[in-house]
């Protein structure tokens, strides 16, 4: 199981209620599709194997892979490829839609994960089931999502 969150903007109340979801389902790992705004909010994923990607309000990249590297993280990226149970994963913020777009359109990936527009979304389009799990801040309700890759099952929860 995989967890899915963007767009937490140093909502700190909400974005421990997430992790205690996260803890409490096992989730072999966590993706945060950006907008974590400020390093200290990286303390909060304590704990959780993470895949995060930058987001367009995360100006303090230096500092946030920092932090990242302190907490044992992987490096912080622009967007991100990887494998998980021989399924493709595409992971991007979404501030530029064309570049999105242009990965999802490529057939490459079973998944492309997503934020920035604070809204809920899992969608197929062609190969690729795209997936933006809400957000904690400006959007209510705040959401975050479960993803069962081998039965291919998606659960958004209110946090």
């Amino acid at each position: 199981m995989i967890g899915i969150i963007s767009d937490t903007h140093e909502n700190e109340k909400s974005t421990q209620k997430a992790v205690a979801v996260f803890k409490e389902r096992n989730v072999d790992f966590v993706v945060h599709c950006g907008d974590i705004i400020s390093p200290p909010m990286l303390e909060h994923f304590k704990g959780l194997k993470m895949k995060f990607v930058y987001g367009n309000n995360d100006g303090e990249k230096e500092g946030l892979n920092e932090k990242a590297k302190e907490l044992g993280f992987e490096e912080i990226t622009d967007e991100r490829e990887f494998e998980h149970n021989r399924k493709k994963f595409y992971v991007y913020h979404g501030t530029n839609k064309n570049k999105l777009d242009a990965a999802i359109k490529s057939n490459k990936y079973d998944y492309a994960l997503t934020g920035h527009t604070h809204i809920k979304m899992d969608e197929k389009l062609g190969k690729t089931r795209v997936i933006n799990p809400g957000a904690l801040f400006r959007t209510l309700p705040y959401t975050i999502a479960l993803l069962d890759v081998e039965k291919d099952k998606l659960e958004f929860v209110r946090v």
